[in-house]
C-alpha cells in the first residue's frame, strides 16, 4: 500500500505537469479514515490435545498358557464378545471331564444315601411294630400277675422285652438320624463337585480370550506359540472404543478462574460452555462439534494447568485413540472495538495508530491490544474509544502532528481506481504504477 501511496503522489505530479491535473484522483494528504465503532469478534484460543477412545481396555487373559489361535489383526474392528485369540485349552478340558466325574460320583453317593434313609425308615417302623407289641404284652402280664394268674418271673420278662424294644425303637431313630446326615453330607459333595465342574468350565471357557467391548485392536505383542498369563505385566492388547473420542487437554489457572467467574461456578460454567472445535493435525478443522464433560479440579503445581476433557462423537472413525489436535474454544464479544491492523505500527512491544483530530491533525497515538487475533483485525483494549478516528491505511507515510485531507475507505479505493485506469491509459504512469506494484525492478 506504501507504493500505491507514493504511487498516487508520482501520478499526481506526473498529471499535473502534462495536463493541469485531473479531477478526483487522491493527493499525498488524502487519506483514508475511519470512526471507531463496537463490532461483533469472535476470540479464537487453542490448546494442545491428545486423543484417547472413550473406553480403551487393556486385554488380559485369566487363565495361563500357550496362544494357539489368533483370530485378529492389529488396527482391525471387533465387536464387543468377539473371540480374539485362544490359549491352549488342553489341561482345561480335562479338569473338566475331572470334574464332570467327581459331580456323577457325588450325585451316586447322594442316591446311596438316601436308600440308607429308606432302610433307616423301615428298621424304624419295624422297631415301632416291635415296641408296641412288646408294650401290649407287658400291660397284660400286668393285669395277670395282679389276679396271680402269672408270678414275678413272667412279668419281669415282659417288662424286660418292653424295654428291649424301646431300646431298638431309639436306635432305629438314630440310625434314620444317621442315614438323613449322609445324605446331607452327600448333596453337599455334590454341590462342592458342581462348583468345581463350574470353575472347570469358567477356566476352558477363559481360554477363549474374548474382546471386552466394542473397538480397535491395539499393537499385538503375543504371537501364536506365545506364552501368556493374567499375571503378565504387558496386555496382549488393547480394545479401543472410538464411537466417542475423549480429548484431553490443559487450562491455565487465569483461564479456568475467568471460565468459573463468567459461569457462576467451574461446574455450572463447564454447563453452560458452548461447543469447541478440533484442529487436526494436518490443520483441518475435524467436521463434528464437542462439549467439554469434566476437569480434573486440581491445579497441577509443576505446570500451573488443570486438565480438562472435551468428547466428540466419531461416527466416521476418523479420530484414533492415541492421537493428538489442538481444542478450539471460540469466544464472542459484542462490543469488540475492531481496527484493520494495517492501521496500526508496531515498534518493539508497542502498537501506535495516527488518531485524527477534529481539525484533522494526526496524533501518533500507543493503544493496547489483545493478543488474540484473526490476522486481520485488532481488538483494542485501550488508547481508543468508541466515536475516535483514526488513518486506516498508509500510515507510514505519516508523521505526527501532519495534517490530512480525511476520505472514507471507500472515497480513497474509488480514487485509487480512478489513478490505476488513469496510468493505463499514460505510458510514463503506466511505468510508475508497475513499480509501485513490483511488476517491474
Amino acid at each position: 500500500m506504501n507504493k500505491i501511496l507514493l504511487f498516487v503522489a508520482a501520478t499526481v505530479a506526473l498529471l499535473t505537469s502534462c495536463g493541469g491535473g485531473q479531477q478526483g484522483l487522491p493527493t499525498s494528504d488524502e487519506y483514508p479514515v475511519i470512526t471507531i465503532g463496537a463490532s461483533n469478534a469472535q476470540l479464537k484460543t487453542t490448546y494442545p490435545a491428545t486423543l484417547k477412545g472413550v473406553q480403551d481396555v487393556e486385554v488380559r487373559p485369566k487363565v495361563s498358557g500357550f496362544i494357539t489361535k489368533l483370530y485378529v489383526h492389529e488396527g482391525e474392528y471387533v465387536h464387543a464378545g468377539q473371540v480374539l485369540f485362544v490359549v491352549d485349552n488342553s489341561t482345561y478340558q480335562a479338569a473338566v471331564r475331572q470334574a464332570e466325574a467327581q459331580v456323577n460320583s457325588a450325585q451316586s453317593a447322594v442316591a446311596q444315601a438316601e436308600a440308607g434313609v429308606v432302610q433307616a425308615n423301615a428298621s424304624l417302623n419295624s422297631a415301632n411294630a416291635q415296641a408296641a407289641t412288646a408294650r401290649l404284652t407287658y400291660s397284660n402280664s400286668k393285669n395277670l400277675y395282679n389276679n396271680k394268674v402269672i408270678g414275678d418271673y413272667e412279668l419281669q420278662s415282659a417288662k424286660n422285652s418292653f424295654e428291649t424294644a424301646q431300646a431298638a425303637v431309639r436306635q432305629a431313630q438314630s440310625g434314620v438320624a444317621s442315614a438323613q446326615a449322609a445324605v446331607r453330607q452327600a448333596q453337599a459333595g455334590v454341590r462342592q463337585a458342581q462348583a468345581m465342574l463350574s470353575t472347570a468350565k469358567d477356566n476352558l471357557g477363559f481360554c477363549y480370550v474374548k474382546s471386552p467391548a466394542s473397538g480397535y485392536i491395539g499393537s499385538l505383542p503375543f504371537k501364536e506359540g506365545a506364552l501368556v498369563s493374567a499375571s503378565s505385566a504387558q496386555p496382549v492388547t488393547t480394545v479401543s472404543n472410538t464411537s466417542t473420542i475423549e480429548v484431553y487437554f490443559s487450562m491455565t489457572e487465569a483461564d479456568v478462574l475467568k471460565l468459573s467467574r463468567a459461569g457462576d461456578g467451574l461446574s455450572n460454567a463447564i454447563k453452560k460452555f458452548p461447543g469447541v472445535s478440533l484442529l487436526l493435525a494436518d490443520g483441518s478443522t475435524y467436521n463434528h462439534e464437542g462439549v467439554i464433560v469434566k476437569t480434573s479440579g486440581i491445579i497441577d503445581p509443576a505446570t500451573g494447568t488443570i486438565s480438562v476433557i472435551a468428547r466428540f462423537p466419531n461416527p466416521e472413525h476418523l479420530l484414533k485413540s492415541g492421537g493428538s489436535g489442538q481444542i478450539v474454544i471460540a469466544k464472542n464479544n459484542n462490543h469488540a472495538l475492531l481496527i484493520p491492523q494495517e492501521a496500526t505500527t508496531q515498534v518493539q512491544d508497542k502498537v501506535f495508530v495516527y488518531k485524527v483530530d477534529a481539525n484533522n491533525k494526526v496524533h501518533y497515538s500507543e493503544i493496547t491490544i489483545n493478543p488474540q487475533n484473526d490476522g486481520i483485525n485488532y481488538i483494542v483494549t485501550s488508547g481508543l474509544k468508541m466515536g475516535d478516528r483514526i488513518v486506516s491505511k498508509g500510515i507510514s507515510s505519516l508523521e505526527d502532528g501532519a495534517k490530512i485531507k480525511a476520505l472514507t475507505p471507500a472515497e480513497y479505493e474509488e480514487a485509487i481506481k480512478k489513478a490505476e485506469k488513469l496510468g493505463e491509459n499514460q505510458s510514463s504512469a503506466s511505468g510508475f504504477l508497475k513499480t509501485m506494484k513490483g511488476e517491474s525492478k
